[in-house]
């Protein structure tokens, strides 16, 4: 699969997409307390992104059965929402992704349920700031194993693992384009980074080593030695004047969009 740039018009309706999507992660991070249900959460996303006139996008995807993607404490990604409630001091990834004028929005990000311990905020500040290390590689020139190796780098130096099992991906008229955005790997390596790219950059970190083995759902991963795990993404447009995180208005201020 080739990789496809964006005009302005296309960033546009993206940028549109993930806004929404963000959008929900907000009132989902909300309603994330002690006790609820993960299939409510599920419900709240699927009404959101409907009532804000968009598509869910993992809804169907491959047969998946639900608007969000719920993973709890060991779980690294894919969790499907159902009875189970959530608990005090779980750590929480929601993941998902919203259609707007057949283009794609997609982000993920882990909360807390209620007061977690140190351990688990550490560990979600560094995979946030790991992500905003590679989102901060999306300038022009640059390669995608700039932006993996940025990650890796910043979770490592604080002692956690970064998974290899999945992966970053490009994003827009389909969920998943190319190129795939490793979070690992040596800098200056795999594609180069051009105008009107868009990525969607997820990593996903562990406090044990990095192996992951899927449940027998046949979606849900957790990490092999039960070691907590969050996972954050965002989706950028790679600019002439750098990266444009596609849920935030255009940053570059005294220029015009179009000329993103």
């Amino acid at each position: 699969m080739s990789i496809t740039v964006k005009s302005a018009a296309e960033l546009e309706k993206m940028h549109r997409a993930c806004s929404i999507v963000v959008e929900t992660l907000d009132a989902l991070e909300a309603a994330a307390l002690p006790g609820i249900r993960t299939k409510e959460l599920d419900r709240i996303a699927y009404e959101k992104i409907v009532g804000a006139g968009a598509r869910p996008a993992f809804l169907g995807y491959r047969n998946y059965p639900a608007t969000l993607c719920i993973s709890v404490n060991d779980e690294v990604v894919h969790g499907i929402p159902g009875d189970r409630r959530l608990e005090e001091g779980d750590i929480v990834g929601l993941d998902l992704g919203a259609v707007v004028e057949g283009f794609f929005g997609d982000a993920a990000r882990t909360v807390g349920v209620g007061t977690v311990n140190g351990e688990c905020q550490r560990l979600m500040k560094v995979t946030r700031d790991s992500l905003m290390a590679g989102i901060d590689q999306c300038r022009l020139g640059n390669r995608v194993g700039d932006i993996g190796h940025a990650v890796q780098v910043h979770a490592e130096k604080h002692g956690y693992s970064v998974v290899r099992n999945f992966v970053g991906h490009g994003i827009g008229t389909a969920l998943h384009e190319s190129p795939e955005v490793p979070n690992y790997g040596p800098a200056g390596r795999r594609e180069r980074l051009v105008k009107g790219m868009c990525l969607a950059i997820e990593p996903m970190v562990n406090v044990g080593g990095p192996e992951v083995r899927t449940l027998e759902d046949d979606w849900t991963a957790v990490t092999v030695d039960g070691s907590l795990s969050a996972h954050f993404e965002l989706t950028i447009a790679v600019t002439e004047h750098g990266p444009w995180i596609l849920s935030e208005p255009y940053p570059y201020d005294g220029e015009k969009r179009a000329h993103a």
